[in-house]
């Protein structure tokens, strides 16, 4: 868990097997680096720094900043329309091609921050999704190579603000408002879950209330699948994630339409990862400007 404690230190810590979180300051002369330079070092380097951080003080995440676990990813690669019942609620036919689109480190937050409905918009949208952490790149990757480019997996909540998704026929204005797109709390090592991070149970709850769930067995395109393809056309890096898409339930395809608003809480659960819970705050500023199209 990345986190910034109340004198604006930055710092690393790491669950016990009683759930408690030990960690140490980037000050601290045993610091072992942040997640990103640990996952340029390797698993290693991840077992080295376990061991150090399990020495450190007791940091309670509610007494802390929880940040993204990578504030600045290379690449933040998306993938939409992943699970079959979600391509069918949003009127799509089931891809044949994964859907693929980018959001950009600018809309990231961390647990227990806030999500930010925009001025400019009441169709704020929920999404829970698996993500893919790259930890060794390459191009060309095999399937049968691909899980080896994993290095661990997290949660995402990929909000969507669905009436700028839907203003032209790329989705990238509407995937990429300022603090929409939660990520956190925790990154866990690809050898801690099934291979590929399959059969791993992901609900999304909106104020309490099961809105999405099913299992990442659901997905169309598996995790090695979309790292083959994506590498295709794209080099991935260390660092880089894959935010795998998210199953059907979602607030824009439900009658009537379920929108997130301020004061709400939303979380996203995936089996043996942990929670992400965000609550839901209003942009702060004047009315939205008003802007003319012209052609």
């Amino acid at each position: 868990m990345a986190f910034r404690n109340q004198s604006g230190q930055n710092g690393l810590a790491i669950a016990s097997a009683e759930g408690q979180f030990r960690g140490l300051l980037s000050g601290d002369a045993d610091f072992p680096g942040t997640l990103e330079q640990l996952i340029n070092g390797g698993m290693a380097a991840l077992k080295t720094a376990a061991e150090r951080l399990s020495r450190g003080a007791v940091v309670e995440p509610d007494r802390v900043m929880v940040l993204p676990p990578l504030p600045m990813p290379g690449k933040i690669v998306c993938v939409g329309l992943n699970y079959v019942d979600h391509s069918i609620e949003s009127g799509f036919a089931v891809p044949s091609y994964p859907t693929i689109f980018a959001r950009f480190a600018s809309t990231l937050v961390g647990h227990g921050s806030a999500i930010l409905r925009p001025l400019a918009s009441d169709q704020l949208d929920y999404e829970g999704e698996m993500v893919a952490v790259i930890g060794k790149g390459g191009r060309h990757i095999a399937k049968e190579d691909a899980l080896d480019h994993v290095i661990g997996y997290s949660i995402f909540n990929e909000a969507s603000v669905r009436d700028f998704q839907t203003k032209s026929p790329q989705w990238t204005v509407g995937k990429n408002f300022d603090n929409t797109g939660a990520f956190g709390p925790v990154f866990v090592t690809a050898d801690e879950l099934p291979a590929g991070g399959k059969g791993l149970r992901i609900q999304t709850r909106l104020n309490g209330q099961i809105v999405q769930n099913a299992t990442t067995d659901d997905m169309i395109f598996d995790v090695a699948s979309l790292i083959s393809i994506l590498s295709e056309a794209i080099t991935l890096s260390p660092g880089d994630i894959i935010v795998t898409g998210t199953p059907s339930g979602v607030g824009m395809a439900r009658n009537p339409k379920l929108f997130m608003k301020p004061g709400d809480v939303c979380e996203v659960e995936l089996e043996k990862v942990g929670v992400l819970r965000n609550r839901i705050e209003a942009e702060q500023g004047k009315t939205a400007p008003q802007r003319a199209l012209s052609a």
